[in-house]
């Protein structure tokens, strides 16, 4: 798997470690290419000239879609839409379908491990509509058992909004169980997939999810990509959530009917390269392989549990089982702010997440202000976690600890 490390010139800088791969991946060349060939061959406004660089970038940007459709198992292209990130594509759904299905007193349920992006806007949806927010609370080890989730889910349910892997814990979650359930009384699931599709195969046929949201960044793909995958006949149900140039089929001074899906939902200049570049990373993954990025991501987890769990001042979070992580390790040191462990291993050029990971909710159900987090991706190595521990043992150290 290091051979790949070639393709990626920021991981050519052989000082640094980059463990942050939770927030956004690094980017191989192929993906970058991919980009500047199509500001450099076709440039011009998608799906609006009809002259030969303008129907390119229109073809560009459709056949990426095309790709998206089929790295998610979606039955249709006109299932997919391009927005900014999984964030945006959380925001739409919620919006967007509230205004067509939620009612007073019907229930909204959410993982306690649910990411800010996928909190915020059904606590708004329920604000705005007169729903009940209801949590599903996890173990010690992350997981929803059966019996709390039965606690949980019952006939008022309308809504599920879960994510398939928790940014914190790097727990799966149980979203075809999930999506049996609410699915039994009329309602829907909405999946927040940016943590899974980067790190395993997806199908949201299989999972019967009727929304599944990720982002590029996070998959080898551009900033300032994100997709909603969402069921055709939903789609078409569901009001815009912005309006303007070319989501419309025809406007008069009082009324306008808009387009078909999924422009309806892609308002104004859409983020053609972002596509082509989503595109490529796609591309590239599937040369790579799923099956061969989670085994080496269970290596080096496995690795690094095994070092971390020698330390006594050393707290882990989350399952203790290292397939259950999806190269995500949240930590904490005794005695040493997670803000001052980001800071002293950046001393030795090692990158980590420190904070509440957007995630305060669950930093509070587990009794924590804030963690570190490590998180892995395929092109990291064992020499690497090797080196992260080293740096790890000496943070209390340098805050005036003697282990």
């Amino acid at each position: 798997m290091t051979d790949f490390r070639k393709d990626f010139p920021i991981l050519q800088d052989e000082r640094y470690i980059y463990f942050d791969n939770a927030a956004t991946s690094q980017r191989p060349k192929q993906v970058m290419d991919a980009i500047a060939d199509f500001y450099s061959a076709t440039n011009a406004n998608p799906l609006r000239g009809l002259y030969e660089w303008s129907v390119g970038a229109t073809d560009a940007y459709e056949n990426a879609r095309q790709k998206v459709a089929d790295f998610i198992g979606a039955a249709s292209s006109q299932e997919i839409v391009f927005t900014r990130n999984a964030s945006e594509s959380l925001n739409l759904a919620a919006w967007c379908y509230s205004r067509l299905a939620i009612r007073e007193g019907d229930e909204i349920v959410i993982g306690i491990t649910e990411h800010h992006s996928n909190l915020l806007p059904w606590q708004r949806v329920a604000r705005e509509t007169g729903a009940v927010l209801r949590f599903l609370e996890c173990d010690e080890e992350g997981a929803y058992s059966d019996e709390e989730i039965a606690s949980k889910v019952g006939p008022k349910t309308k809504l599920i909004a879960i994510g398939q892997v928790s940014n914190v814990l790097g727990t799966k979650n149980p979203v075809k169980k999930l999506a049996d359930l609410v699915h039994a009384n009329g309602g829907v699931i909405i999946v927040d997939g940016a943590q899974s599709a980067p790190h395993m195969a997806v199908n949201v046929r299989e999972l019967e999810a009727d929304f599944f949201a990720f982002s590029g960044h996070k998959m080898l793909g551009p900033m300032g990509i994100g997709v909603l995958y969402g069921r055709k006949e939903l789609l078409e149900e569901m009001p815009p959530f912005l309006v303007g140039g070319e989501m419309i089929e025809f406007v008069t001074r009082e009324d306008a009917t808009y387009a078909e899906l999924p422009h309806k939902f892609e308002a104004g200049t859409v983020n053609a390269a972002g596509a082509v570049g989503l595109a490529a990373a796609i591309d590239y993954l599937k040369n790579v392989g799923f099956e061969e990025i989670e085994k080496q991501e269970l290596k080096l987890t496995t690795q690094l549990l095994e070092e971390m769990r020698k330390l006594p001042y050393m707290t882990v979070y989350g399952s203790s089982d290292p397939a259950n992580h999806c190269g995500i390790v949240s930590f904490n040191i005794e005695g040493c702010h997670p803000h001052d462990v980001s800071s002293i291993l950046d001393m030795d050029h090692v990158c980590i997440r420190a904070g509440h990971h957007c995630a305060q909710p669950l930093m509070q159900y587990m009794n924590v202000g804030s963690t570190c987090r490590a998180s892995l991706y395929f092109y990291n190595t064992e020499e690497e976690v090797s080196r992260f521990m080293d740096s790890i043992r000496k943070v209390r150290s340098e805050l005036g600890y003697q282990d």
